[in-house]
């Protein structure tokens, strides 16, 4: 008899975990297939440190068949499913067709940058979702910085050193922390810039900084950002922007070359392509993480409207730890379908927060104690240490070296800005702006 094939659509925390839970619970009794854009695992929550020249770019992508044994990759993007016929369509990376088949499929297609309708955003920022972005961005704040030394005309100069950041959740605070200190360390290299040294903005439309967080971590992140001289600006955010600079909500108008878009997600286009139910662009599921209608698909992640049952009429939110549990528990429900285990209900406990402020601060709640300073820093390592999936000694001693020797401040020129357009997708116009 022919062996059932799984398909797994994508391999970010979601997908990724799928694939390696059925790994393990399939024990060569199905073919597995995951389709990917990349054949690495991208650790997200670290690419700051990478923009921040800290690591190296492969010490956050794990090898997918290096992770993964027993696993099929097949390199490509979904960009069409169809339900009757059980296939998924994909272009490869060199613009090649393919089309998969599949007896059950794991829908972890993840997310893509939210757009708002904002004038010459699409085109004038730059979003933080992968290693291109990082490593632009690396080069981009070090670039600027050395133009601005270098610039007679003061109005160019004060552009030059300006960074604006929208979005002041967990990727917008630590992009403008680990961003400040870059520009610090740039700084110290030219004498020029210590009288005049680059600024920091922070904007966002909500009252605090993390709101989706404990107001101790939100207090600490603003205490530590403001004390690195960034301006942190709340109930704010950009009305226009253009080439040169950015007009805000409050009507002020800010000289800038440096417009980092870090406003937030939304779910992959190919959820809103299938013609299912969906909830806030997000394809409905059960509370096992299977699709009404079809059970013999699944989906997690943040593709998947997941009901949180510690709040009954909610969504889980679209985080790192809830994409992680769901996958493997998407992975056990589909191993139930074939005899292995029992289909069990999507459940989670908190276990806390932890944002990386840079240097020797961070703000982390483990299990609901509040820590900040080098405590909450260590804390904060060893989380990323164990949730690392691979690369766990090279990252060690990239953080062991960075404490004793000083960053290496060089353009690389690895990725220009063409590379990384914001809009990767067709921009959205939501019913509450983020």
């Amino acid at each position: 008899m022919r062996r059932p094939r799984i398909v797994i659509v994508g391999a970010g925390f979601a997908g990724f975990e799928a694939a390696r839970t059925l790994a393990r619970l399939a024990r060569g009794r199905a073919d597995l297939v995951v389709l990917n854009p990349t054949d690495y695992f991208l650790y997200m929550p670290l690419l700051p440190e990478v923009a921040g020249g800290l690591l190296d770019p492969r010490r956050v992508a794990v090898s997918l068949t290096g992770a993964l044994p027993g696993v099929r990759l097949v390199l490509g993007e979904a960009d069409g499913i169809d339900v009757d016929a059980r296939t998924v369509r994909y272009a490869d990376p060199e613009d090649g067709r393919g089309e998969l088949r599949y007896d059950r499929l794991v829908l972890a297609a993840g997310s893509v940058n939210k757009l708002l309708p904002i004038p010459g955003v699409a085109e004038n920022a730059h979003g933080f979702r992968g290693i291109p972005e990082a490593l632009y961005l690396r080069d981009h704040v070090i670039r600027q910085t050395e133009l601005a030394d270098a610039a007679e005309d003061p109005a160019e100069r004060a552009a030059r050193r300006t960074f604006v950041v929208v979005g002041a959740g967990y990727t917008g605070v630590e992009v403008t922390a680990h961003g400040a200190l870059l520009t610090a360390a740039m700084c110290r290299r030219h004498p020029r810039l210590r009288d005049d040294p680059p600024r920091w903005m922070l904007l966002d439309v909500a009252p605090r900084v993390l709101p989706e967080l404990d107001e101790r971590l939100s207090r600490t992140a603003d205490r530590v950002l403001r004390r690195r001289g960034v301006d942190v600006r709340m109930g704010t955010s950009v009305e226009t922007a253009t080439r040169d600079g950015v007009r805000l909500t409050d009507g002020r108008d800010v000289p800038t070359r440096s417009l980092i878009w870090c406003v937030g997600v939304r779910p992959d286009p190919l959820v809103a392509s299938l013609g299912l139910e969906t909830a806030r662009g997000r394809l409905v599921v059960d509370e096992y993480l299977n699709v009404p209608g079809h059970p013999e698909i699944f989906a997690c992640g943040d593709a998947a409207a997941v009901p949180d049952p510690n709040r009954p009429g909610e969504l889980t939110s679209m985080t790192a730890q809830h994409a992680v549990r769901q996958g493997r528990r998407a992975a056990r429900n589909v191993a139930a379908t074939y005899g292995t285990g029992v289909l069990r209900p999507y459940r989670h406990h908190e276990l806390g927060f932890a944002v990386d402020l840079g240097g020797t601060q961070a703000a982390a709640n483990p299990f609901g104690v509040a820590l900040s300073g080098p405590v909450a820093k260590v804390a904060t390592r060893g989380y990323h240490l164990l949730s690392l999936p691979g690369n766990r000694v090279r990252t060690a001693a990239d953080w062991a070296l960075n404490a004793v020797l000083p960053r290496q401040l060089v353009q690389l020129g690895l990725v220009r800005s063409p590379s990384v357009p914001l809009e990767t997708a067709a921009p959205e116009i939501p019913l509450i702006p983020h």
